[in-house]
């Protein structure tokens, strides 16, 4: 099997697009090796992995570009990623980061855009060093710029790279896909569900907390971090645990301020839940007329929303429906596919009027 060298981390949604991807191009005749950075992946993460034919996963714990001063991490992991190259000899270098995009690659080049310090810093607000935010918008834009196609999984989130990075005219858009076999929907029980890096006010998990004293309905927090004192916190949970726990909910809120795709409302909306999301452009692309939106700030229309859907049984059937309706479309092998495309394009170097991915 040709060989995609693709790199990841284990903090966020990156670790599980990787796999399904990983998953999915098998069907292309593509096999993987995924280089992490970051935290190693945890047991439970790697025992995900097993069953993935041809998958090679090679760990470091080299910082993330986004972390504080990752400077020194990142060159001594691209040389790491270099060797590997290599070893693997792959068709494309897949990066889901941006810094290594510069290096001197014998493969085409492509970098996924999953999110970005600068957009996120737009979004959310909280204060960042001058000086880091420029040196990151530098690295990161020498490496959007390097590569031979970009890709994020909306159009918002292209946008904002580049509007925060200048022009990139080889770039489109690749929609993030999950197996819906894996979220099963169950008997609902009377609960709203969110989860998310409760640390990060881009989750704006903090306005759940806020109504969640006045909804006739539990608010049940998964994730990373501290839950409010409103809400039930189960911690972090592993995969087959949320999508039980996402098949038993009812609703699925989410009030982000920030979110360049989201993977969790989508493994929601395949476990049957209602969707209440925040009125941000990329949720609205992703989702259309099948959820709800309320502003992030905006906590009386949140409270509002929810219940409106806990108000009326009807309702909340058929939302949950919409929202299933439309995740159900947003399937691995239609993500693999569409990669198997950009890949050409990347390997072929052409220009967006020779390349029918182009966006």
């Amino acid at each position: 099997m040709s060989r995609i060298l693709m790199t990841a981390d284990a903090v966020g949604g990156v670790w599980t697009y990787s796999l399904e991807l990983a998953r999915a191009l098998t069907g292309y005749g593509l096999a993987t090796t995924i280089a992490t950075m970051g935290p190693k992946p945890s047991e439970d993460r790697l025992r995900a992995a097993a069953d993935i034919p041809g998958l090679e996963i090679v760990t470091s714990e080299f910082q993330l570009e986004w972390m504080d001063d990752p400077w020194a991490d990142i060159a001594a992991a691209g040389d790491w990623l270099l060797d590997l190259e290599a070893r693997v000899h792959p068709i494309i270098v897949h990066l889901n980061g941006f810094a290594h995009g510069a290096l001197p690659w014998r493969a085409p080049v492509l970098v996924v855009g999953h999110s970005c310090v600068v957009s996120w810093h737009e979004a959310v607000g909280e204060p960042i060093d001058a000086a880091r935010l420029d040196r990151y918008r530098h690295v990161v834009g020498a490496g959007l710029r390097s590569a031979d196609w970009v890709v994020a999984p909306t159009g918002a989130m292209l946008g904002a790279l580049q509007r925060h990075y200048g022009p990139l005219p080889r770039a489109s858009v690749v929609g993030n896909g999950r197996d819906a076999a894996r979220f099963p929907p169950a008997a609902k029980e009377p609960f709203v569900a969110t989860a998310g890096r409760l640390w990060d006010r881009a989750k704006n998990v903090e306005a759940l907390d806020a109504v969640a004293p006045a909804l006739p309905w539990p608010v049940i927090v998964a994730g990373e971090g501290d839950a409010g004192a409103a809400t039930q916190h189960l911690g972090q949970l592993s995969e087959r645990e949320i999508a039980s726990w996402l098949g038993r909910a009812a609703i699925f809120a989410l009030p982000a301020r920030y979110e360049p795709f989201g993977l969790l409302p989508l493994e929601a909306a395949l476990a049957g839940c209602a969707l209440v999301l925040g009125d941000i452009p990329s949720l609205r692309e992703v989702w259309g007329d099948a959820a709800d939106y309320v502003a992030p700030e905006d906590h009386d229309r949140l409270r509002a929303a929810i219940d409106a859907l806990i108000a009326s049984p009807a309702r909340l059937a058929e939302r949950a429906l919409a929202a299933r309706a439309r995740a159900v479309e947003r399937t691995p092998a239609r993500m693999a596919q569409e990669y198997t495309t950009v890949y050409g394009c990347a390997a072929a170097r052409t220009t967006p009027r020779e390349c029918r991915c182009a966006s």
